[in-house]
This record gives structure tokens, sequence and C-alpha cells, in this order.
């Protein structure tokens, strides 16, 4: 299954390459980086039908914000499940992603455990 992780914090990366090595490994998950809302729907436009089934974004970003980004992956590909994450747990921001069909919403710093069960939902 392809994940696309999206934030302007290149060190997430890292974290998320660490925190799933296993699924890496096994097979089970391929990870995508996109630092930018832009690069996300670049990456996402490459393949038609996209091969990635989960996007996991960050709100706040520069540019294109994570919630503009949402907006559009649900415009241009229905079928791809969108998580979103922020810094601040703040009911606004987690109203609009929810109600522009965000199935998930998480704050940081990341419940990678939570996250898991998310992605082996969709598996």
């Amino acid at each position: 299954m392809k994940v696309l992780i999206v934030d302007d914090e290149r060190d997430v990366e890292t974290l998320f390459r660490q925190k799933f090595r296993k699924e890496v490994r096994n097979h089970n998950l391929e990870l995508t980086f996109a630092f930018s809302g832009q690069e996300a729907l670049d990456i996402l436009q490459k393949e038609d039908p996209p091969k990635v089934v989960y996007v996991f974004s960050d709100i706040n970003m520069p540019g294109m914000t994570g919630l503009e980004l949402l907006d559009k992956i649900k415009a241009k590909f229905p079928g791809i499940t969108v998580s979103m994450i922020s810094a601040y747990g703040d009911s606004e921001n987690y109203n609009k992603a929810i109600q522009s069909g965000a199935k998930e919403f998480f704050t940081k710093p990341i419940d990678f455990e939570s996250l898991r069960g998310e992605i082996k939902q969709l598996l």
C-alpha cells in the first residue's frame, strides 16, 4: 500500500521511516514524501489512477495549506483516504478537516500506534 506523507518539515521523513521500517521492510507499506501541497498534487497526478491510497498531511504549511490540499484531493481523487495532522488541536481546524472529508485528525506529537491502526484498516 502506497502512503503519501505531506509536511513542510523535512525531518518527518526520517521519523516516519523509523516508525514504519518493519512495514516497509516487509513490503506492506511504501512511503512517499512531499514537502508542499503542490508537490503532493504533482505526485498524485503522475499516475492515472494514482497508486497512493492514503495521504497523511500537515495542515499548517506555507503556500497551499493542508486543508486546501484536502479539498483538491477530494475533488480530483475521491477514492483516496486523507487524514490531517496539526500542531494545534483546535476545534476549528478539526471541524474544517472532517467536514471536508478527512477520515481522521491527529495532533502533534503523532501517536504512531493510532496512525498504524488507521493504516492497518486500509490494508
